[in-house]
């Protein structure tokens, strides 16, 4: 794939280890990955990860490059920029330079719902927008539970607009033994759609990789 860039949201449904894991992953593959956190996120990123980040995109982007090397992902310079909710001059917020492929993970109700209608009041919602638009892949990792009538309306929606809905449901038919297995269970789903190689577990009716 030339394009070796790849948009990701997180915004305020919890499931941050999945966002980070899934991070990881791409910056591991030599992704470039374009990174949109929205307020609500930080808040779920500091209660489920006790990682605090700066509300300032400079700030928050050494801060993440510290994390990820710190989890033994070397991270090369420029591979991961982090834009504000409002930096509209920002590669993503336009069909002209933004990467084809995003995924928003996790997903908040919120966000899918301004993702369906069009809506395009922060950088995120613009940047689904673009790449909708422009017949890029979206994915949306939804996370929520009980999922009312609004939410799978809005679901089928994005899936009538070509839009992959992936909800944050792992299996256990790969008899997990931890939650990073959980974890890793959905980012290797995530992995494939995005046409990326993965080895975080075993396909089905495969023997499990070595790792």
């Amino acid at each position: 794939m030339s394009d070796q860039r790849v948009t990701v949201a997180m915004t305020g449904a919890s499931g941050a280890p999945y966002g980070l894991r899934l991070i990881q992953c791409l910056l591991k593959q030599q992704q470039q990955v374009l990174l949109l956190i929205s307020s609500a996120a930080r808040v779920v990123l500091a209660t489920e990860e006790n990682l605090k980040l700066s509300a300032a995109p400079e700030q928050a982007a050494r801060q993440l490059t510290e994390y990820f090397n710190a989890q033994g992902c070397s991270v090369a310079e420029q591979q991961l920029q982090v834009f504000g909710k409002e930096d509209w001059f920002s590669p993503v917020a336009s069909g002209s330079a933004a990467p084809k492929r995003m995924i928003v993970c996790p997903c908040s109700t919120s966000t899918l719902s301004a993702i369906a209608t069009g809506s395009s009041n922060t950088l995120i919602e613009r940047a689904a927008d673009v790449v909708i638009k422009e017949r890029g892949q979206l994915i949306v990792v939804p996370r929520e539970s009980p999922l009312s009538t609004v939410h799978l309306q809005n679901m089928l929606q994005l899936s009538q607009l070509g839009v992959t809905v992936m909800p944050a449901a792992p299996g256990f038919y790969h008899q997990p033994k931890s939650i990073d297995d959980l974890v890793d269970f959905m980012v290797a789903r995530m992995l494939d759609h995005l046409g990326l190689e993965q080895n975080l577990m075993s396909r089905w009716g495969y023997a499990k990789e070595s790792q």
